[in-house]
């Protein structure tokens, strides 16, 4: 095969140097064919292809192999041969040729087959309210002024392809139980089948064919709202190729340039903004005369009602510190002073944390989701300072703890004199009871009357938690008496006029007779 080198050659020295054939022939060694061939041709490039390539020994086993190939890619991954059994079968058979030719056929075979599928798909239609379809991606925005890669849940409904997306600085499973929920509230209603990726906040386990073993938090919330999840084969996106395909849409639309926002919440209700207009913008693409949020209007009756809210959080189990701490995403949160030196549990929902210890709250906190935060609640610690008053002045909890302010003011003015931090402890103590704005209230109204001391403001406490007069029954119509009795004491001063100052039983008894005659009695 002639090489561009020596077909360049060829040619300048025939058109531009103008020598005859035989000396191009003569001087590199070519032969005169080769030479007409290049110069009829007009080619700088000559390439041989095989169009058929001979098989000797393996050309009448062909259909054979194909069909022991065949066979064996149809078998479950754990039972198929390897290429040296099926090669030693075809041995059996009578093939006398050698593994080389078998190895370079089952390769080809196998590219062919692979071809034959890649680019091919059978398109999908689904009915209204039959699935939904749900996956995660990763963009970058800026929050609060800072780059953040946000983990965005995406949501989108298979037959009209109403989008759905949220972004969280997490892709928890407690993600997932807030995505899903705000979905299906906005949706007004759930399909009867969702489809996911095997994602570990749903899959424990993937056994052979569509068998998963799902989280049974997960489960509980399919439970809940009423869907049968289906998890695809693994690295086979095409099975949920909607939402695959809305990532890449929506990320374009929504996410370039990078938005900014000072949180999440701002970013989640622009979202939700984009994809309502983005649905009455753009045909459906299977109906074209309407749009996918008109098809989007047709499909919610078919949706499975709205549940209400499923209770999404992920349990943890956590110690309580000394410092009534619990420790959880590398933050710590305070809980009662009462749960030191027991287990608690750990309720963590997308936007709060909860602390339960006996089947009640023990702390609740905003959730944090940066590192070695600490976040403080000052009235877990008030307990605490019963017993170790001076602990107001230089406590962590209480440095900044905003009070209102007639109660900041109360404080200023027992910090002056002494025993002062004993008795605001007591001021305090009582917003444990009586809350933090009738304790407010009290010491405003001990200011107004020049004093601040802690034994005015709980006098005042407790004479407004004294229950009020009881309201004056009016009796009905009804039970009126008609001939209401008279009071006349005369009656007894008969009893006064006995002989001798004293009474016998039988005065005694015509005494009572007679005040009963007399209706007295």
């Amino acid at each position: 095969m002639l090489v561009v080198e020596t077909i360049a050659k060829i040619r300048r020295a025939y058109f531009k140097e103008g020598k005859p054939i035989k000396q191009i022939c003569r001087d590199l060694r070519v032969s005169r064919n080769t030479v007409r061939k290049v110069i009829r041709s007009g080619s700088t490039e000559f390439s041989y292809d095989r169009s058929v390539q001979p098989r000797p020994k393996i050309g009448p086993w062909q259909s054979d192999l194909d069909d022991m190939l065949g066979e064996n890619a149809n078998r479950p991954k754990r039972e198929r041969l390897t290429l040296v059994r099926i090669y030693e079968e075809l041995r059996g058979r009578g093939y006398d040729g050698g593994y080389d030719a078998v190895r370079r056929y089952s390769a080809r075979w196998s590219k062919s087959m692979r071809e034959a599928s890649a680019d091919a798909y059978v398109p999908l239609s689904f009915d209204p309210g039959e699935a939904y379809q749900f996956d995660w991606s990763h963009e970058i925005a800026f929050i609060d002024g800072i780059t953040t890669t946000i983990k965005v849940a995406h949501v989108r409904l298979c037959h009209s392809r109403m989008p759905f997306i949220q972004a969280y600085p997490r892709e928890t499973q407690e993600m997932v139980f807030d995505a899903h929920d705000k979905a299906f509230a906005f949706f007004g209603g759930a399909c009867a089948r969702g489809i996911y990726d095997n994602m570990k906040t749903a899959v424990d386990a993937v056994f052979v064919g569509k068998d998963r073993g799902y989280n049974r938090r997960f489960l509980q919330m399919c439970g809940h709202y009423l869907v049968d999840p289906v998890a695809c084969t693994p690295a086979s996106g095409w099975e949920k190729g909607q939402v695959e395909n809305q990532v890449g849409v929506l990320r374009r639309r929504f996410f370039v340039p990078r938005p900014k926002f000072k949180s999440y919440t701002e970013l989640n209700a622009w979202l939700l903004d984009r994809c309502i207009a983005w649905a009455n913008a753009h045909p459906h693409p299977e109906i074209r005369d309407k749009t996918v949020w008109e098809v989007f209007e047709t499909e919610r009756p078919s949706l499975v009602p709205y549940a209400g809210p499923f209770d999404g959080f992920h349990a943890v189990p956590a110690s309580v510190s000394k410092t009534c701490l619990v420790r959880f995403d590398k933050n710590r949160y305070s809980v009662e002073a009462r749960a030191v030196g027991r287990p608690v549990e750990i309720r963590a929902y997308a936007d709060r944390l909860e602390c339960w210890q006996d089947g009640s709250i023990v702390g609740k906190h905003v959730r944090a989701f940066g590192r070695d935060n600490t976040v403080y609640d000052p009235l877990h610690y008030i307990p605490v300072l019963a017993r170790k008053p001076g602990a107001l002045r230089n406590g962590a909890p209480f440095k900044e703890w905003e009070l209102p302010p007639a109660l900041r003011r109360v404080q200023r003015k027992l910090e002056r004199q002494a025993g002062g931090d004993r008795q605001m402890v007591d001021i305090l103590g009582a917003v444990l009871t009586d809350g933090l704005d009738a304790v407010d209230a009290a010491c405003a109204e001990a200011l107004s009357n020049g004093v601040h001391s802690a034994g005015v403001v709980l006098n005042i406490l407790a004479r407004r938690r004294e229950p009020e007069a009881p309201v004056t029954i009016t009796t009905p119509d009804a039970l009126r008496l008609n001939c209401e009795p008279a009071a006349n004491c005369d009656r007894y001063d008969s009893l006064r006029r006995q002989a001798n100052g004293t009474i016998s039983c039988a005065g005694r008894n015509g005494t009572a007779e007679a005040l009963r005659d007399e209706g007295g009695l």
